[in-house]
């Protein structure tokens, strides 16, 4: 295996896991991989001092520049849009830094950031590279780069979920919300939402979902509620790890039809997030690696 492979097969989760966090989309970070190969195949390794760092910023380069294009193509989505679920690996969870960066949550939070503030939040706070580093991926001065990370910084922390929170916490209120629905106790299952909880659903105009946010809990419970009656013995709600965390998937005659995550803030479900999509469920028959 030549010095060029290795080198990329050495670092390949790591480059996926970067692509993926700056761009919410398993599909298009695995074409920014192949795009990062092919440049990385025509760099003369004797110039390069640090391999990992020149990798992460070739492929630092080709998820901005396909983030931008994504912008573009998600302001005509129909409905809400939500990340491409990743099934993961049990040991993801133990690594809360990693666990917390590719959340259902932390995603949504994320595209809510300009592509540069995401670039450099991503590669600081996540992977703690070093300024210059990232000021030589994003084409930015070191100081320039020092004052977008301190307000992305400030931005992610006013809107991430509060506090810490456990994947064996967010097992718990998934456990008590399968309970919930699949029993039809609609008392149990306001115990458990937050009043102002969203639920997000994305079928990407390919298959039913709510096309707008449904806010509070009142209206929440009454909607899943409602599904309930949907419920046949082809359909199966099981727990499974996703993005990190616990999260259920929906199977109908077997197939995987939706998988819900959610967002916990003290204790209760303040988000629930329904990727109904096909097109995104991919990911989900299999465990995607990702690391940092």
């Amino acid at each position: 295996m030549g010095s060029a492979t290795e080198a990329f097969l050495t670092h390949r989760n790591l480059l996926f896991t970067v692509a993926y966090e700056m761009l919410g989309s398993a599909a298009d970070a695995e074409d920014v991989l192949q795009e990062t190969w092919l440049r990385w195949t025509g760099v003369d390794l004797d110039t390069v001092r640090d391999q990992r760092a020149y990798l992460v910023q070739i492929t630092t380069r080709q998820a901005l520049s396909r983030l931008r294009t994504l912008r573009r193509r998600r302001e005509s989505y129909v409905g809400p849009w939500l990340p491409e679920p990743l099934l993961t690996a049990p040991d993801v969870a133990e690594d809360v830094e990693l666990a917390d960066s590719v959340s259902m949550a932390m995603l949504l939070v994320l595209e809510t950031l300009t592509p540069t503030e995401r670039a450099v939040f991503v590669l600081r706070e996540v992977f703690d590279l070093a300024y210059d580093e990232i000021a030589a991926a994003v084409d930015k001065s070191p100081a320039a780069v020092r004052q977008i990370a301190h307000r992305a910084r400030a931005y992610v922390a006013a809107r991430r979920p509060r506090g810490v929170v456990s994947p064996a916490q967010t097992r718990d209120a998934l456990e008590a919300f399968q309970r919930a629905v699949e029993t039809g106790d609609l008392q149990h299952l306001l115990d458990i939402l937050a009043p102002d909880v969203v639920l997000l659903g994305d079928g990407g105009g390919l298959v039913q979902a709510v096309l707008k946010p449904v806010v509070g809990a009142d209206r929440v419970a009454r909607l899943l509620n409602a599904g309930r009656g949907r419920i046949t013995a082809a359909v199966s709600l099981r727990p499974a790890q996703v993005n990190g965390y616990p999260a259920l998937i929906l199977r109908l005659n077997g197939e995987i039809d939706t998988v819900i995550a959610a967002r916990i803030d003290d204790g209760l479900i303040t988000g629930l997030y329904a990727v109904r999509n096909p097109e995104k469920l991919s990911r989900v028959e299999r465990e995607t690696a990702v690391s940092r």
